[in-house]
């Protein structure tokens, strides 16, 4: 196994109010946030199975976030062609979804996502419906399932409640490390977010994943999340020294 830093220490967190619902809170992982992480698929990636190295994070298939997630990528599903879809037979034959504990997801064909092209594949090395948003001059938001253009994005939820009896929803924005996976996630031989090898980006998370950081939680809150971020990596050129502001692990040693 290459190496990976700890899954625990310090972060620098945020919160701040909505500034489109005032009854919403974000709580945003700075540490994360500007980290020098980016996706390396086929620029290094080891994949999360030995099995299928050159599949990325895309060996289990994709469970959809709900019926208007599934719905969404139906219809771009429509548009692959044989020429930009390697399993396109195979998917128009059997379909492309299956059922998994109750619940829709891709199909896996191969110890692969259906939509994943292969190496040499000349309609695009990767995801069949990422090609389909670059021919399509459209984000890959827009044709891929919710849980692939998040990933490692990890967007949840909290209720608060205060002494006074109000409440507010607390929408939470941070890293998306093997125990977000489950159980089977401590067994991947690779993983990319604590991991040197994938934080080379020379811009940070928040600017590199601008796009999806939107779809999360809105543009008011990204620029105030975005301010946020540029003041801290201010700081972090000033001092780089100071404990209180320390970079995330994984991230090169300036």
């Amino acid at each position: 196994r290459v190496p990976e830093v700890a899954l625990d220490f310090p972060r620098q967190w945020v919160e701040f109010v909505d500034p489109a619902d005032d009854n919403q809170l974000i709580r945003a992982d700075l540490t994360w946030l500007t980290s020098r992480w980016t996706c390396i698929f086929g620029r290094g990636c080891q994949g999360i199975d030995a099995a299928r190295p050159d599949a990325g994070c895309c060996v289990h298939g994709a469970h959809f976030a709900e019926k208007k997630d599934h719905k969404r990528v139906a219809r771009w599903v429509e548009k692959l062609t044989p020429e930009l879809w390697e399993n396109h037979d195979i998917g128009h034959k059997g379909g492309w979804t299956e059922k998994e504990d109750g619940a829709s997801k891709t199909r896996v064909v191969d110890n692969a996502c259906i939509f994943h092209n292969s190496e040499g594949f000349a309609g695009g090395y990767g995801c069949a419906l990422h090609h389909l948003a670059d021919q399509e001059g459209v984000s890959f938001i827009e044709t891929k399932p919710e849980v692939c253009w998040q990933l490692p994005l990890r967007r949840g939820y909290e209720d608060l409640e205060y002494e006074d009896g109000s409440e507010r929803l607390v929408v939470v924005l941070g890293e998306y490390d093997r125990r977000n996976w489950g159980e089977g996630g401590h067994d991947f031989p690779w993983y990319c977010t604590g991991n040197p090898e994938a934080h080379v980006a020379t811009d940070p998370v928040y600017v590199g994943s601008r796009d999806e950081i939107i779809a999360l939680i809105g543009q008011p809150a990204y620029d105030v999340l975005a301010d946020l971020c540029d003041k801290r990596e201010a700081l972090l050129r000033a001092n780089p020294t100071d404990a209180a502001l320390a970079p995330h692990p994984a991230d090169p040693v300036p």
